[in-house]
């Protein structure tokens, strides 16, 4: 009798198991949203799609930040120097560690945890803000203060607003040099002695 029902299941070419059931696409979504299965994993939802930020490992963000901090350390550096030569005096080891010694961990992590977030458009708008901010001080800074100040704020002054600008998208780094420019030719100040 067995041998009969596998002849005729044979014959008619259809098996009635799960494995051969045939169910059109929009039944077969229609059973999955029933069941609620999809509910049950967390994954990206439709609405999220689009909104979520790359993650970037920590690795990269590391040799991301030293690929700006080491220029950065050494642009402190040499504006240090160029500062001491140009009221003629000469910078000693010693003056020069004083000063690079505090500067350049501030500096670094200034720049690390910068560089993580520089699209963020309020970031943007504070680097923005930054630049205007030190680019007239240093240029009053070089026209009208003794050469104690000068000697003790330029050098980082300029190392930051270098960082700014270099920081910031081309629009607003165009208009922030062209605003100090024109501040600059208003207020009589020579940008370059």
């Amino acid at each position: 009798m067995a041998k009969g029902r596998k002849a005729n299941t044979k014959a008619s070419g259809k098996s009635k198991s799960p494995e051969n059931l045939e169910l059109p696409e929009e039944e077969q979504w229609r059973i999955i949203n029933e069941t609620g299965i999809l509910k049950k994993f967390p994954g990206p939802r439709a609405s999220d799609v689009g909104h979520e930020e790359e993650q970037t490992p920590f690795a990269d963000e590391v040799f991301n930040a030293m690929l700006l901090i080491i220029p950065m350390s050494f642009l402190l550096l040499l504006m240090e120097i160029l500062v001491h030569w140009q009221y003629g005096r000469r910078p000693t080891y010693e003056a020069l560690w004083d000063r690079m010694l505090p500067g350049v961990p501030i500096l670094s992590l200034w720049i690390f945890y910068t560089t993580r977030y520089k699209r963020h458009r309020t970031l943007q708008f504070i680097f923005f803000l930054i630049s205007l901010a030190v680019g007239p001080r240093l240029v009053w800074l070089i026209n009208r203060a003794s050469w104690r100040v000068v000697m003790k704020q330029c050098p980082p002054l300029a190392t930051l607003w270098v960082y700014t600008i270099l920081q910031l998208d081309l629009g607003p780094a165009s208009l922030s040099l062209v605003i100090v420019a024109v501040w600059g030719r208003f207020a009589g100040m020579k940008i370059i002695q």
